[in-house]
This record gives structure tokens, sequence and C-alpha cells, in this order.
């Protein structure tokens, strides 16, 4: 897949099928199965290492998981996360990004509205996926795995951000644990695909941490979370069913909506 696939799918209405994924063996197993984009995602932090949060995962970490997901894929787009305070600056992001596009990802992600990283990353070509709603390096700011954008001061803030970031040049944008009705007016206002989680049925595609569609994290299941292992008789079974029902939109569900 190149990077003007998720364009193109969007524009002709079909969704985008993501799973977050970490190393060789499940790297294969996704493309087999049909998911669109994999991301290497700084979750990692919890579901491989057992941590609370994410804040612990550092660059020299998320460049060999990437190493390993594109060992294990052949087409499929690889999007790696950038950890807490490797974008501090958009210099230190440009070589933390480098880095990361050298273990073999296609396109970075930067949580919050971060439209000067972004413009000097583009700028040096780097394609950029933005993150806004529950954003999990600011987990504690944010008062814990709360909702973001309930009220309407928070939701124009979404909204305004979102257009800030597709002005400084960003190709996609994850919107987390907001409001289904947000996901969809921002979804409606930008030129852009949105992949949702916990956000609703409305974005161009969705997203899920690979353990949590698996049932396989020991931690609390997030409402927004389906475990697909269920009725599957074998993990690619599921990974299949999973692409599915994002592609003809059986899930997510407004059961799995806020």
């Amino acid at each position: 897949m190149n990077l003007a696939a998720p364009q193109q799918m969007a524009a002709r209405g079909e969704k985008i099928a993501v799973l977050t994924c970490y190393d060789a063996s499940f790297a294969t197993l996704c493309e087999a199965a049909g998911v669109d984009v994999l991301l290497v995602g700084d979750s990692l932090g919890m579901v491989l290492q057992g941590a609370g949060d994410t804040l612990g995962v550092t660059m020299d970490q998320m460049e060999y998981h990437t190493r390993c997901v594109t060992a294990g894929t052949k087409s499929t787009l690889i999007i790696a996360d950038m950890p807490v305070d490797s974008d501090r600056t958009p210099e230190l992001a440009l070589g933390n990004a480098r880095l990361l596009v050298g273990a073999g990802a296609h396109m970075v992600k930067l949580e919050g509205n971060k439209d000067e990283v972004v413009r000097h990353l583009t700028g040096h070509g780097i394609p950029v996926c933005g993150h806004l709603g529950f954003t999990p390096q600011s987990v504690h700011e944010l008062g814990g795995y709360k909702v973001q954008g309930r009220d309407e001061v928070g939701a124009r803030k979404i909204r305004e951000d979102a257009i800030a970031l597709q002005q400084a040049g960003i190709g996609l944008l994850v919107l987390e644990m907001v409001p289904a009705v947000l996901a969809k007016q921002v979804t409606e206002q930008l030129g852009i695909p949105t992949i949702g989680i916990g956000a609703g049925p409305d974005c161009a595609g969705q997203v899920l941490v690979l353990h949590d569609m698996l049932g396989i994290y020991p931690g609390k299941t997030p409402k927004f979370a389906r475990n697909f292992m269920q009725g599957a008789g074998s993990v690619q079974a599921a990974l299949a069913a999973y692409v599915q029902a994002v592609k003809n939109g059986t899930f997510p569900t407004t059961e799995h909506s806020f």
C-alpha cells in the first residue's frame, strides 16, 4: 500500500482497517488478513512491557519494534508512534522521525496539535499522522483515561486543532475517545481520512490495539474494544473478522461509542 491509498479508499467510501502491531509474526498474519495499515504504537509499553501507561517507551524501543514489523510485511502501510518527549522541538522531532523512517515506517504519528513540528517534518519529506482527543502521552494532564470533547469548548478545540493540523500537512488523523457526533463533524470538515478508536462509526477507518482485539490484554478492556477471538477458530480468523467488520460497517456500533 502506498501513502495515497488511505485517501483513495476514503474517497471511494471504503473503510480503512488499522491495527497496532509490534513484531514480525503478527505483522505477517495481519497483512495476510488484509489489514490496510499497521500502527507500531507506543501502546507496547502497556501490552508488551506491562506498564500502566505509554510514558516509559523510548525511541530505541520504537525503532526496534518498527524494524520488527517491517520485517514481517511486504506491502502494508506502516505508521510508527513518536514516543513521549521525542518531538519536543521541530529539530529533535526530525532526527527521531528519520530514525523511524529508517527502520521502515512510511509515516510517523504525533499526539496533540503540534503544527509547527508537523510543518517541519513534512517540509523535510516525512509524512505525518495526527492524533487528537484522548492522547495517552498526556494521560496525567487529562486526569486519566477520559473521553475528550464532551462539552462545546472541548469540542471546538478538537475541531480547530484538526483544521490546524491538516493545514500543517498531516495525511491522516487519529481521533481517540471522543463523542461519535464530534468525530463525524471532524471527519466531514477535513479533506484527509480520520481513523477512529472509541470515536464512533463515521470515521474513514478504525484502529484497535491488537491485544484488545484478540482479548489477550490482562488489563481493563476499553468500552470501544471488541474481542474478535470470540467465535473465531484461530488468530488468523479473528484478524480477518476484524477487517471484514470494519469494512462492512458492523464495527464499531453504538455499543462501542461515546
